[in-house]
């Protein structure tokens, strides 16, 4: 895989040896079926206040942070993870930014460095996936595209919401692979928001 050739969406689902080589730490299988639960009211405060934090030990370094993923949309049903996207000058350079955050309590769980070097950290003191992209990244786009239309448009977010939940019905070794299946919805759902973009 190429930094330049695979988004999410468009890469091939990935193997057992891929999540283990791409994966920090123990690599945990799931133990029964995937949570989703319905909308929390609380997502954006918990968001607000791992932001906060973030900001905190990085200053300058942390040129935006969203909140992204399912939690990220009012009404949409979810496992209860807090999904953030951070974006910094170079993921790459972990030296940068890395020891900041784990002295904050984050842990450093996924480095996929053909992936857009994609980094993956575990929050310190709730359910938090913190995603950290290189400035001028594409995939940062269309995260922030996928989660502002589904914000907008009942119908995706219902096509998104049954997806998830008949998906969560099935069993899975790993997350990532429950995360693999929902590609080609989203992949349905960014095109229809790429084509009224504007």
């Amino acid at each position: 895989m190429s930094n330049e050739t695979h988004p999410l969406g468009h890469r091939a689902p990935l193997t057992d040896e891929q999540i283990r080589t791409h994966t920090i730490g123990e690599l945990k299988p799931l133990a029964g079926r995937i949570l989703i639960v319905d909308d929390d009211p609380h997502w954006p405060e918990l968001f607000e206040r791992e932001a906060e934090r973030i900001r905190a030990v990085l200053g300058h370094r942390a040129l935006r942070i969203e909140h992204t993923g399912s939690t990220s949309v009012p009404g949409l049903v979810a496992k209860p993870i807090i999904d953030m996207l951070l974006v910094v000058p170079d993921s790459a350079d972990e030296d940068r930014y890395v020891p900041a955050l784990e002295a904050a309590g984050y842990v450093l769980r996924i480095r996929e460095t053909d992936w857009y070097e994609h980094r993956m950290f575990r929050g310190p003191d709730t359910e938090i996936h913190l995603h950290v992209f290189s400035s001028g990244c594409p995939e940062i786009d269309r995260m922030l595209m996928f989660r502002d239309w589904l914000r907008h448009d009942a119908a995706d977010r219902d096509l998104y919401a049954r997806t998830k939940a008949a998906l969560a019905q099935r069993e899975w070794k790993y997350v990532q692979n429950y995360a693999d299946a929902k590609s080609v919805v989203i992949e349905e759902i960014i095109a229809r928001a790429h084509a009224n973009r504007g």
